[in-house]
């Protein structure tokens, strides 16, 4: 995470409140369940939500003319049958791709979702975590206030220049940063904390120990890291708990909750 952020000198830090938490542990369903249906899909976003999981992490991203949709990628050639940027193509063109199927006997039709599907979808069902690749605060603010889900959403900053435009913007967002590689120990992830005023942190589980974590509940800082990736199993989930976490992104939520079921975590 760049280290250039709007910092609110002068102002007490108290992070802005995450929505309302349902479970013990926060289950965040990374782009979804792809462990059936692909990635970014209403398909696997409503998959999540039979899952149980409290979050599903949507990537968004801008059409040229200006329609917010769910994609990873800055292109659409790994997703879909279609190439070039997001950025470059209309809604119209983006809308007709068809995003590819996890298997060749899956023959339903998938395609890029737009945000405001995505709302409709997950309305007092499921909270979203935006992952903030390439739009604008009010733009998507305004979509919030349209569906009244400004309570249910908080949004990961990729840039600084995004934090700047919520924190003005809409400065009652919470707004997640990743702990940056520098932040080692304890006192690092205090300047870090300090000076940036983060109200959720991400990151790498495995760059959190036990004494970062009871400074950051201390100060009611959620941190909901990355679990997911080609490692994940119980032994990652384990040690998560072990260390203290109480949330983690997954790319395996069914597993995960029942997981954490068997814990009594859920």
């Amino acid at each position: 995470m760049p280290a250039l952020f709007f910092v609110l000198s002068g102002q007490q830090y108290q992070p802005n409140p995450v929505p309302e938490k349902k479970h013990k542990f926060t289950v965040i369903a990374h782009r979804g369940d792809h462990t059936i249906f692909p990635e970014n899909t209403l398909e696997g976003y409503n998959q999540a939500i039979k899952n149980e999981a409290d979050y599903i992490e949507i990537d968004v991203r801008t059409t040229s003319d200006g329609k917010l949709v769910s994609m990873h990628d800055a292109t659409v050639n790994r997703m879909t049958n279609g190439k070039g940027l997001v950025k470059d193509l209309t809604f119209e063109q983006v809308e007709g791709l068809k995003i590819k199927a996890k298997n060749s006997q899956d023959t339903a039709t998938y395609r890029v979702p737009t945000f405001e599907q995505i709302l409709k979808l997950c309305k007092n069902k499921i909270h979203v975590y935006i992952d903030f690749k390439e739009a604008d605060a009010m733009v998507t603010n305004n979509l919030l206030k349209q569906y009244k889900m400004e309570k249910e959403v908080l949004v990961y900053i990729n840039k600084p220049s995004q934090f700047i435009d919520w924190r003005k913007n809409v400065p009652q967002m919470p707004l997640m940063v990743s702990l940056p590689d520098s932040a080692k120990n304890l006192q690092s992830m205090k300047n870090f904390v300090e000076q940036y005023h983060p109200d959720v942190l991400d990151g790498d589980y495995t760059g959190y120990d036990s004494a970062m974590l009871a400074y950051a509940a201390s100060i009611n800082l959620p941190v909901w890291p990355d679990g997911q990736g080609p490692l994940e199993s119980p032994a990652v989930w384990d040690k998560a708990i072990a260390i203290g976490l109480k949330g983690l992104q997954t790319d395996n939520p069914p597993a995960f909750v029942q997981y954490l079921k068997g814990r009594g975590l859920r």
